[in-house]
């Protein structure tokens, strides 16, 4: 049975639903549209902004038109009359547009262009799509309060496929994210479709988000059943007007779980034609199915390897059924193995490289920013550059798996625009990781960027009111690399929170700083997985159980002689998988930043640090400055009181007492622990542990949401 269509009507009406909330409770996130509150601004914007030339015929042009009336009417108040000059909104075929004679061939298929055209303002496109992010843009302006007198805005993404990657299962679950349940009711499915999923996909299209991966890596093969794929139907029905794709996982095992066959091995007649009927299938459901992310033979998940097979073979099975359809594979490097015993920061740098160009055309391997896995922070990934036959889609990760989930502030533009800036040297200087992603370096034409969602169905859809800067900051720098953390953070704190002088000031410098915290009180100077296991919620690092890969211990490498771990040419050269010029940067404690210095070495406690201190009090005082900087961001919200609505305010500051807890637990239980290693004494200005380490030690959290060990 196919899903009903949703006529436009209902497409148009579901975009005022969310300005019907009574209270500011956030889920209109970034697109409030409230009055602007500066009047001389205003009157300047009315006098320039007149009535509006359109033609609309497809959904996602008359998408655009209501966004762009209800925008204006918000934004300036009153009735869609104004005196100003026409507003000329609609793609280069259409005659009120043709007429201006604009050149719009360096747009492509998404770009738009914001100018002026004499007394005219223009929001001009090649497709319906551009014109849709075209008028999210230009009410961003307004949003921002930017003039409009010199308007001209040209740009286009430069990655072509931008996608959500949502951790949910099927029984609404959501790993690794604490903003309430999946937002998709499957069981609801084709029959009743709720309308937030069209404010869901509003918000994604303000961003320029084209693609949505609807279920968890760690995959049920039971959304291929037909049953399943009709749910999938009517989700890609209801997002396609605002521009955007549905994806799946792929479980390798489905032809063994759901389709009878004896073996998943991708090299087996039966098995192919086995894909080849389920992919074809899929394309009758939905016509413009982007393709499958996979996570094979990793943390337990089935894969080519089980039958002796490569990841190449694996991921080409699936690339050949999807190719005639126009989709493509997500292939996660995300693949180690403990029985290997090989420093896993190496692994996937080993598995892949030996195989970069036995892939098919449409293949990318999906490529977490760092070799370990979505640490508060980590050196690039040395696969960046070292493929150059294969494409790479970065994968960032915008929940909040190792940085406090949904109760911590952590605006994480500035780690992702850390690891875009990085330069590999693959090509020489200038070879970036966001050069690699975008296809620049080695002129690959399949570029896509991917971050884990954070979003759940809370009603501000991400737990914590700033949580949403992550979302949009995705979106904004999927689009344009080059746009720089302040500029990000400026704009949705403007749209979020409004344009008074004191709010966007303060705000931005939270925002803006809150990265460095949490790195500084829970895993600074290069440390890495120290976390508690199972639920990843505050400090574990005595944790020394089960495989060496899950440990603590393994990576911190803690003992009275000092800590770090060596990465260098005299331990487990996994520095050696940079390039050169990488290699004599971080080669020696010495040249290398101290942000990175114990993820590559292993130091004295005495060793004496580029401040002068020696290391052990380096560390103690950089745990003890992420607390302080916790406790300062909760004296600067409170002094916006008043200046922010009661509702949010309330929240944030609840959250922000709970997070300063959390960030002297953190300090205390690691200060505690390596200080049984260090033997020496708390510099002064550092707070002691205020209980003995075997408090922190047998302390538990219970029914952690986003745990996928519990149901919860």
């Amino acid at each position: 049975m196919r899903p009903i269509r949703l006529p436009i009507a209902l497409l148009i009406f579901s975009l005022g639903l969310a300005a019907s909330a009574l209270a500011e409770d956030g889920y209109r996130l970034w697109l409030r549209y409230e009055p602007i509150a500066d009047a001389s601004l205003a009157k300047s914007y009315r006098s320039s902004i007149g009535p509006i030339e359109a033609v609309a015929t497809s959904d996602t042009a008359k998408i655009a038109l209501a966004e762009l009336e209800r925008g204006l009417e918000g934004l300036l108040g009153g009735e869609l009359k104004r005196t100003g000059a026409t507003l000329l909104v609609g793609t280069g075929d259409a005659k009120h547009i043709a007429k201006l004679k604009l050149d719009l061939s360096g747009l492509g298929e998404e770009g738009y262009l914001l100018t002026r055209h004499k007394k005219n303002l223009v929001i001009a496109a090649n497709t319906d799509q551009g014109v849709l992010y075209g008028v999210f843009a230009f009410l961003r302006q307004l949003q921002t309060q930017r003039p409009l007198e010199n308007l001209h805005v040209e740009t286009s993404p430069k990655v072509d496929h931008r996608l959500l990657n949502h951790w949910d299962n099927l029984t609404r679950t959501v790993e690794r994210s604490m903003a309430g349940a999946s937002i998709f009711n499957w069981f609801d499915l084709p029959y009743y479709v709720e309308p937030y999923y069209h404010d869901y996909a509003r918000a994604c299209a303000s961003v320029g988000i084209n693609g949505t991966v609807l279920t968890n890596v760690n995959s049920n093969a039971t959304v291929l059943r037909p049953q399943f794929l009709e749910k999938v139907a009517a989700l890609a029905d209801t997002f396609r007007p605002y521009g955007i794709q549905v994806y799946l996982t792929a479980r390798f095992s489905a032809p063994v779980e759901i389709g009878g066959l004896e073996t998943a091995d991708p090299l087996d007649p039966a098995v192919i034609e086995w894909w080849t009927d389920k992919i074809n299938e899929i394309y009758t459901y939905v016509p413009d199915f982007g393709g499958f992310v996979v996570k094979a033979n990793s943390e337990g998940q089935p894969g080519p390897q089980s039958y002796g097979r490569d990841h190449a073979e694996g991921a080409n099975l699936l690339a050949r059924a999807l190719a005639p359809h126009g989709g493509f594979v997500m292939w996660r490097a995300f693949v180690y193995d403990f029985e290997i015993k090989e420093d896993r920061h190496k692994q996937a740098y080993t598995e892949f490289t030996q195989l970069d160009g036995q892939f098919e055309p449409n293949v990318s391997i999906q490529t977490k920013n760092g070799a370990i896995d979505f640490m508060p922070r980590e050196p690039f990934h040395p696969l960046f550059g070292a493929t150059p036959e294969t494409p790479h889609t970065l994968e960032l990760q915008i929940t909040q798996e190792y940085m406090g989930g949904d109760i911590h502030l952590v605006y994480l533009a500035p780690m992702w625009e850390e690891t875009l800036e990085a330069d590999t040297f693959a090509r020489g200087a200038g070879s970036t990781v966001a050069k690699v992603v975008d296809g620049s370096v080695f002129g690959h034409e399949l570029t896509a960027i991917a971050g884990v969602a954070n979003i759940g169905n809370e009603r501000n859809w991400t737990g914590h009111p700033m949580g949403a800067s992550n979302w949009y900051a995705f979106g904004r720098l999927a689009w344009d690399h080059q746009l720089s953390s302040q500029e990000i953070a400026d704009e949705w704190t403007r749209m979020t929170f409004g344009n008074a002088p004191d709010v966007v000031a303060t705000i931005e410098e939270m925002l803006l700083e809150s990265h460095q915290t949490v790195v500084d009180y829970s895993m600074p100077l290069g440390l890495h997985h120290i976390m508690y296991p199972g639920h990843h919620y505050g400090p574990g690092p005595w944790h020394d159980q089960g495989r060496p890969d899950w440990t603590s211990t393994y990576y911190h490498n803690a003992s009275e002689d000092g800590i770090g771990f060596d990465r260098t040419a005299t331990g487990s050269d996994a520095l050696g998988q940079y390039a050169p010029e990488v290699v004599e940067k971080w080669g020696t404690p010495e040249s290398i930043e101290d942000k990175y210095l114990l993820w590559f070495h292993h130091l004295d406690w005495d060793y004496e640090m580029k401040s002068g201190k020696t290391l052990w009090n380096e560390l103690c005082l950089t745990y003890q400055s992420g607390v302080d900087r916790v406790a300062e961001m909760g004296q600067q919200w409170d002094s916006l009181q008043g200046s922010i609505d009661a509702q949010r305010h309330a929240r944030v500051a609840a959250l922000l007492k709970r997070q300063l807890e959390d960030a002297k637990f953190y300090k205390d239980a690691c200060l505690a622990y390596f200080h049984t290693f260090s033997q020496r004494p708390y510099p002064a200005g550092v707070n002691a542990p205020e209980y003995p380490l075997e408090h922190y030690k047998n302390f538990e959290l219970y029914h952690v949401p986003g745990h996928p060990g519990e149901q919860w």
